[in-house]
């Protein structure tokens, strides 16, 4: 996530299923308008400081993290009372009702969250939960939000056959690292001009040239 304080036009930004727990790179990303963060460790509201100043965001979805809790309307209410421009959090739209309740309900955050060591340097329990989620989900989930941001660049939608060419075989590690390096291509591809983008198109034209030589060699 460290990536996004070099990308500050960025307008679409999806890590589910990563295993983030601080959201402090987002604060300078003044154009973001959609934000994916399902499934991560997020353990503290405490994290919504810093998504309080970027205007433009309208979507979050903040499901089936830790800060989340027991209580869906309070921790509902809380993010509605930080961020009142949403417009949809949690794949729900947020009504004008829910905005005047939250001011009522919900709890108003004024301070960063408090670091402890073990947020960035042991796993959360909780992130155990991700490897319980079946293959087929998480790539529909993952395609849904890949093709959201390809949407953005102009570009064509993968088709499913093309995007779940995982291997059952693969572990979670190396399926997440896949998502991860695709998904930071494409968010980076938005800050190229038209000269850069022939640069990359050539440099991939080469390197999936070499991919069919090596598979027809290897037949």
């Amino acid at each position: 996530i460290s990536i996004c304080r070099d990308l500050p036009n960025i307008e679409v930004i999806t890590f589910s299923v990563n295993g983030i727990s601080d959201l402090e790179p987002l604060n300078q990303c003044q154009n973001l308008s959609e934000l994916y963060l399902r499934k991560n460790n997020i353990a503290s509201l405490n994290e919504l400081f810093y998504l309080k100043n970027l205007p433009r965001l309208r979507v979050l979805w903040l499901s089936e993290n830790p800060c989340c809790g027991s209580d869906p309307h309070r921790y509902r209410m809380t993010v509605l009372r930080n961020l009142p421009h949403l417009q949809k959090l949690d794949n729900q739209a947020v009504t004008e009702e829910e905005l005047s309740q939250a001011l009522v309900d919900g709890e108003e955050i004024t301070t960063p969250p408090a670091r402890k060591n073990v947020e960035n340097g042991c796993p959360d329990p909780s992130a155990a939960e991700s490897t319980t989620e079946t293959e087929s989900g998480l790539l529909n989930f993952s395609l849904e939000e890949t093709n959201k941001i390809r949407e953005q660049l102009g570009m064509k939608p993968v088709p499913r056959d093309k995007f779940s060419s995982f291997s059952p075989r693969e572990t979670d590690y190396s399926r997440k690292k896949r998502n991860n390096v695709l998904n930071a291509i494409l968010l980076l591809m938005k800050e190229l001009d038209a000269e850069g983008l022939e640069i990359v198109q050539q440099t991939a034209g080469r390197r999936l040239q070499a991919f069919r030589k090596k598979e027809l060699q290897e037949e």
